[in-house]
């Protein structure tokens, strides 16, 4: 069998760029040939951005990716083989496809044939499924085509057509987002296409962040057998060039271990940085408590964006303490962030005076401690709206989950950058981080949680312990687990049933929060669609 010198070449695109899309594969593509390859793969519609979403369904949008497939047709290298993901329509509709172009022409064009529709996927809303298998010759090897979730399912018509045409090797154009646990199922996954296959399959997976979510690379090689061969970074992007069919000459140095904490890390960095950069903002502010939330986050945007892209303010209560406080100062001080105090009792002071007019003489209570979180909320958009910077908003999955945040108070910003992480999470996310080089005080990591929005307030006034709530969460979030199952595995009943009960409630809260980063397998919002008005509380 004649021998290819393959590129799986991982880029990160930005959805709706075509032109600065297009620009950039024909660059790397230019690239790839100096190191020698004939064959070039490129992820999942990797020229419009993924996902496009509803901009699938704007003729301008379908037709100006014509254009610029017709552009790469014309300058892309004409002696090797390249494969685009990329939106294209024809009189039958429109197909999530992989174009081939050799010699100044395209050669042919594969439709995705499994249109993933759960989760976070929505393709069928905007795409037609192909229903043909596709081969090509590439100098006297037969590669077959798939995209993504066509070899998730290797029993299915997918697999089993392509199967059908015996392929010397099979590519996988793919934009498959990242949660942690993935890259295991990745593998397991096309390990077991690749054997269904009969064939060396190549996975090109592409890198990124796209509003909430994050797409982490990791392109590999595997062969006929399932072996995992060779493996790009993770969370950058890469040329993985590889020679066919000699495993013996795959090489397996760029494969990357790496440890589960950094994993998570390194995505929500990423996730961050990508939000920040493609939406053209200079600067972010984060609201630095003292607490652990506000500490993991201006630390991520530190390590994401560096110390002169953040700003820090801290909005001391009443109740502020002055342990908070000097952690506040001491993180900012760690970082080297730009760092400013707004007291905010004055102005509570003056809010409850003119309120007190209609409130009369009850007691204070919850409202008065949202107001507190509220006036803050104010300030950081006051200082996002005179500078231009994104607020960061701290609250994590555990108080997204649970309604432990106040709406238009702590949860007011531009990007919710660990709304995904549960509490305990953020824990070990802090200690790891701290093992790097220490920048979070010590206190901050030791310290009980508290809001400070009364005296000697703590969250398990409100919450049970993180470490009993969170697998609770898990439990009905992410594995959509019912009250009976989860007492059956042992869950004590109260608290299982008073969890649930704030989930549900707090619903409206979440639908009007920001956008944040997903990493667990099940993060809220696109992936996690509920009713507001809601009774079921099975």
């Amino acid at each position: 069998m004649n021998s290819l010198k393959t590129a799986l070449i991982q880029i990160n695109p930005t959805v709706g760029a075509l032109e600065e899309n297009a620009e950039r594969i024909i660059v790397e593509a230019g690239r790839a040939v100096e190191a020698g390859a004939q064959l070039l793969v490129f992820p999942e519609l990797v020229l419009c951005g993924y996902p496009p979403e509803d901009l699938i369904l704007r003729p301008n949008f379908i037709r100006d990716c014509g254009e610029q497939l017709r552009q790469l047709e014309n300058r892309l290298p004409s002696k090797v083989f390249t494969v685009v993901g990329a939106p294209i329509r024809d009189e039958t509709g429109r197909y999530n496809a992989a174009v081939v172009f050799h010699g100044g022409n395209v050669i042919g064009t594969y439709r995705k044939m499994l249109l993933p529709n759960y989760g976070v996927f929505d393709e069928k809303r905007v795409f037609r499924e192909g229903n043909d298998a596709f081969t090509f010759d590439a100098f006297g090897i037969k590669v077959g085509i798939q995209i993504c979730e066509d070899s998730w399912f290797p029993e299915e018509a997918a697999c089993a057509a392509l199967a059908m045409k015996q392929p010397d090797l099979v590519v996988n154009l793919s934009a498959s987002p990242y949660h942690h646990g993935k890259r295991r199922d990745r593998e397991n996954v096309f390990s077991a296409a690749a054997k269904k296959l009969n064939a060396p399959l190549l996975f090109c997976n592409l890198v990124g962040g796209q509003d909430d979510l994050v797409f982490d690379g990791g392109s590999t090689i595997f062969t006929a057998a399932g072996e995992t061969v060779a493996q790009a970074p993770l969370f950058e992007e890469h040329k993985l060039v590889t020679d066919f069919p000699n495993p013996e000459n795959f090489s397996s140095d760029d494969r990357k271990n790496i440890d589960p904490l950094e994993e998570v890390y390194e995505a929500l960095k990423l996730g961050l940085r990508d939000y920040v950069e493609k939406n053209g903002f200079k600067k972010t502010v984060v609201a630095v408590s003292g607490g652990i939330d506000s500490a993991l986050v201006v630390t991520l945007a530190v390590d994401a964006l560096g110390a002169d892209r953040v700003a820090a303010v801290t909005m001391p209560s009443q109740y502020s303490s002055s342990e908070t406080l000097s952690d506040a100062e001491q993180i900012a001080a760690n970082l080297g962030v730009e760092f400013h105090t707004i007291p905010i009792f004055p102005i509570f002071g003056k809010f409850t005076e003119e309120l007190s007019k209609v409130w009369g003489n009850t007691a204070p209570d919850l409202a008065e401690e949202n107001l507190q979180a509220r006036i803050r909320g104010t300030l950081i958009m006051a200082l996002s709206n005179k500078f231009g910077w994104l607020v960061l908003t701290t609250g994590n999955k555990s108080e997204f989950a649970t309604g432990y945040c106040t709406l238009y108070g702590d949860m007011a910003g531009g990007f919710a950058v660990i709304k995904d992480v549960p509490k305990t999470l953020v824990f070990n996310l802090c200690r790891w981080r701290n093992k790097q080089g220490v920048v979070i005080p010590p206190t901050t990591v030791e310290r009980p949680p508290s809001a400070e929005l009364r005296p000697d307030q703590q969250d398990t006034d409100s919450l049970p312990p993180y470490e009993v709530l969170d697998p609770i969460l898990e439990a009905y979030v992410e594995k959509d687990m019912g009250i009976d199952a989860m007492l059956a595995a042992g869950f004590d009943e109260a608290t299982v049933r008073n969890a649930v009960r704030l989930v549900d409630l707090s619903e409206y809260k979440r639908r009007q929060g920001p956008p944040g980063i997903k990493i667990t397998p099940k993060a809220f919002g696109r992936d996690r669609r509920m009713p507001i008005t809601n009774r079921y509380r099975g």
